[in-house]
């Protein structure tokens, strides 16, 4: 029995092996910088302060300072003038015409070519043209004929006149002149009075009929000398029509209008062109003016007159301001007034700058794209340089550098120069 109870005393004392692995071992907390529930809310929190700071305030509009230029205001001297460049063209031009349409029978120039005034350029061939030109020269040359011969029965007529006339003066001579010797011989006795009254008769026959003659021929005078009249004004005109109809076949000749050198005259022979078709033109040569297209925003400042300069310092006059606006703009002509220094040639371009006035002061600031949206409002940069706000302003004058500011800036102040075309509201936040 003892030795029963000892052993299980024993047993109770000894740890059974395997027993201290079953003991419960508590697990450490992780650090809250690993919890990730807390680390997602954190980020959101963050995110939406981002975002918040992000969007701006309403009525203004985030813009980067990398992306803002901007220019100070300032009192100064502004220079009224605008620079153009301007192409060389001939100062005059003279269009070639077709008188007479027909095919290209011969050329005698080509494009390109120096013509003098006259010089035929080419020949056109029309023969239905040379049958009617034919047919009119017979009529003409016939109706000629008519006038001929009318004037011929004028001249005959007067001869005729003229020969009864000196008839009858040549008779009453005679009658006269018996009639004296009958007077004679009637003093001495030799012939009655009634042999000398017969005579007397025919002396106041005569005087009668050569006072009828006299007096007719002046009427007939007065009357051929205005049919003459007519029939010259009729053979006249008839002359004309001749040399029209003859000058038809001439016109058949396109001839230079001008002297200077052919251009756009690309014809063949063989081909066919119609009465009023332009055949080229001739432009002067070594005589230049220029023309130059300006903005429209110019329009009621460019005027015939002004005077203008190159960049080679020869001096020109606006000669001709074409008001029509064609995409923006509108076209100037300038005529040299001293000779250019370089020789110049067509097409060529030039710096030309025209004054439009005098340098007077005035309150100015920097051209910029701020000016595309029409320039009657502008951002003025805060003294911080956080902020940009909208003022309206009023602008005048503009050259390329300056603009002319009439109200709302003053002077030290700073704007924004650049695009604000998307800016949305009065107010930027320059980040």
């Amino acid at each position: 029995m003892m030795t029963h109870t000892a052993e299980q005393s024993n047993n109770l004392s000894t740890p059974t092996p395997g027993a201290a692995m079953d003991r419960k071992v508590e697990k450490k907390r992780a650090p809250w910088w690993r919890d990730k529930r807390l680390l997602i809310a954190l980020a959101v929190i963050a995110i939406a302060i981002v975002g918040w700071r992000a969007i701006p305030a309403r009525g203004s509009t985030n813009v980067d300072a990398d992306e803002i230029q901007t220019g100070k205001v300032a009192r100064a001297a502004f220079d009224d003038y605008l620079p153009v460049r301007a192409r060389v063209v001939p100062a005059t031009t003279t269009l070639v015409g077709v008188m007479s349409g027909g095919q290209v029978e011969e050329l005698f120039v080509q494009d390109g070519a120096l013509v003098t005034k006259g010089q035929p350029l080419a020949r056109l061939a029309n023969p239905d043209l040379e049958l009617t030109v034919l047919s009119q020269e017979a009529q003409i040359a016939s109706q000629l004929g008519g006038v001929a011969g009318q004037n011929l029965g004028i001249q005959r007529s007067r001869v005729d006149r003229a020969g009864q006339v000196a008839a009858a003066e040549y008779d009453l001579v005679r009658a006269r002149r018996d009639l004296d010797i009958r007077r004679q011989l009637h003093d001495k006795g030799f012939v009655s009075d009634a042999g000398v009254n017969s005579y007397q008769e025919e002396v106041d026959y005569q005087t009668e009929r050569l006072a009828q003659l006299q007096n007719g021929r002046a009427n007939e005078a007065r009357i051929t000398a205005t049919q003459g009249q007519m029939l010259d004004a009729t053979r006249a005109r008839l002359q004309n029509n001749l040399a029209a109809v003859r000058g038809s076949l001439d016109a058949l000749t396109i001839r230079a209008p001008m002297a200077g050198r052919l251009t756009n005259f690309p014809f063949q022979p063989g081909q066919t062109l119609a009465s009023g078709d332009s055949a080229g033109q001739v432009d002067s040569e070594g005589d230049w003016k220029l023309e130059a297209e300006v903005d429209e925003y110019y329009l009621g400042r460019v005027e015939v007159g002004q005077k203008a300069t190159t960049s080679d310092g020869a001096t020109l006059t606006v000669s001709k301001v074409l008001p029509t606006v064609t995409e923006g703009r509108f076209r100037v002509e300038l005529t040299f007034e001293t000779t250019p220094k370089q020789d110049l040639n067509r097409g060529q371009t030039l710096e030309v700058r025209i004054t439009l006035g005098a340098a007077t002061p005035a309150l100015i600031a920097p051209v910029g794209a701020w000016l595309s949206e029409g320039g009657s409002s502008a951002f003025v940069v805060d003294p911080d340089g956080k902020h940009a706000r909208r003022v309206s302003v009023r602008i005048g004058r503009r050259n390329p550098r300056q603009v002319e500011i009439l109200s709302g800036l003053e002077p030290g102040q700073r704007i924004v120069t650049s695009n604000l075309a998307r800016v949305k509201g009065d107010t930027i936040n320059i980040r």
